[in-house]
Formats: structure tokens, C-alpha cells, sequence
């Protein structure tokens, strides 16, 4: 199977967990593009869903698959949210944000009773870092957190678009850094959302429910223990 034909298998299993009249989240990025087609063909079927989107990207696809959507704060609680990651390790710890919306996927998955992550199988790994972490900074200080960066032998890089900084749906820049050399994941997170003008992390150390995995016999299911 390809990257792309096990995303997809992850995908289809993880909407098997949408139930009518649910409020679902919706995720960012390649993985989740199939999820938000899958809940697109659910809605058409005639399943009542109100989902909410994490970035103007998945909010304009899931309005042109006929998707109701809504802001955050027009409900109480997500019943579930389903998302992608760009790296996940045996204790459900996460790195996300290569599609530049993390802000706003961990504050769905903040607010969601049950979070789903859907993968290709070589997102899986023993130890978080291979992957750049992305950190979400204010502009107005992005220099003076690329010297603190770099004084504590994190390597950071500033997302680029063409010529000009990358800027997310919330119009921060993005630093990429190097964790790889990180054990304390806890630490480092403590020690990062410290620092005034970085605004998050793309370490979700704690909020995933379920783990879902396309592979070749079939998706593998993990669950947290």
C-alpha cells in the first residue's frame, strides 16, 4: 500500500466512531482531507453532523462537501475530533503542526471528549523527533525567540512561503526545532510556553484517545492503556 492508500484505510475506520447528532472536529492536512471527504459522504447519506473545522482550509473544503460548520465557541463540547499527526510514539505522544495549524488543533483537542489520530504507518515511531517540532510565535518577537532557540541548542528554523515568513490562519510565524536529542518532552513543553511570544507547541503529550493506523492486513486499532 501506498502513504496515501493508508491514510485513507485510517480515515474510513475512524468515521466508523460518528454517530448521529454528534459535534465532530476536523482536523488539517493530508490524512484528514480523506477523514472530512468520508464525513462529507456521511452528511450526504443523511447523517446530521455539526462539525468544526481547525483551520480556513478544512472549514472551505468541508463547506464545498455540504458540511454544516460552525465556530468554536458556538458549542459546548466536541463529542469527537479526528486529526492527523506527524509523528506518534508508544505512549499516544504526538507531533503535529507540519500543516501549520496547530493552534487551533489543540484547542479541539482540548475540547473534545474523545480524540482520534489517523496515520500511514511510517508516522510511528519509538521516539519523537526525527520531524521538526513546529513552535507558533508571535511576529513581534519571532527574533528574539530564534536567539533563545539557538542558545538552547534547539536548531530552529523559520517557516518559510516563498520569500516571506510562512504565517498561520492566526498570523504567528512558525519556528521549526530540533527535539531530536530531547528526552523530557514534559519539560521541554513547560520550558517553551514560558517563553513570552511563543504561543504553542506542536507537542500533544496527553489528549489522544485512540490511535488508528493503515496497513496492509488492515488498520490497527491501538488503543490507550
Amino acid at each position: 500500500m501506498t502513504a496515501d492508500q493508508e491514510k485513507k484505510q485510517a480515515a474510513l475506520e475512524a468515521v466508523k466512531y460518528i454517530k448521529n447528532n454528534m459535534v465532530v472536529g476536523l482536523g488539517t492536512g493530508s490524512t484528514a482531507k480523506h477523514m472530512i471527504e468520508a464525513v462529507g459522504k456521511l452528511v450526504a447519506d443523511g447523517m446530521n453532523l455539526t462539525c468544526v473545522p481547525s483551520s480556513i482550509a478544512t472549514e472551505k473544503l468541508a463547506k464545498e462537501l455540504g458540511i454544516k460548520i460552525v465556530a468554536l465557541d458556538a458549542i459546548d463540547k466536541i463529542d469527537v475530533t479526528i486529526d492527523g499527526a506527524d509523528e506518534f510514539d508508544g505512549k499516544f505522544q504526538l507531533i503535529k503542526g507540519g500543516g501549520g495549524a496547530l493552534l487551533r488543533e489543540k484547542i479541539l483537542a482540548w475540547n473534545t471528549k474523545f480524540n482520534i489520530i489517523i496515520a500511514d504507518s511510517s508516522k510511528d515511531v519509538n521516539k519523537l523527533g526525527a520531524f521538526k517540532l513546529p513552535v507558533e510565535v508571535i511576529p513581534f518577537a519571532t527574533k528574539q525567540i530564534l536567539t533563545y532557540l539557538e542558545a538552547e541548542g534547539l536548531q530552529p528554523l523559520q517557516r518559510m512561503q516563498g520569500d516571506a515568513s510562512y504565517r498561520t490562519d492566526e498570523n504567528n510565524t512558525i519556528l521549526d526545532i530540533d527535539i531530536s536529542g530531547i528526552d523530557d518532552l514534559q519539560g521541554l513543553e513547560i520550558q517553551l510556553l514560558k517563553v513570552p511570544g511563543i504561543v504553542e507547541t506542536g507537542l500533544f503529550l496527553d489528549t489522544t484517545s485512540l490511535i488508528i493506523v493503515g496497513k496492509e492486513g488492515g488498520p490497527e486499532v491501538k488503543e490507550r492503556n
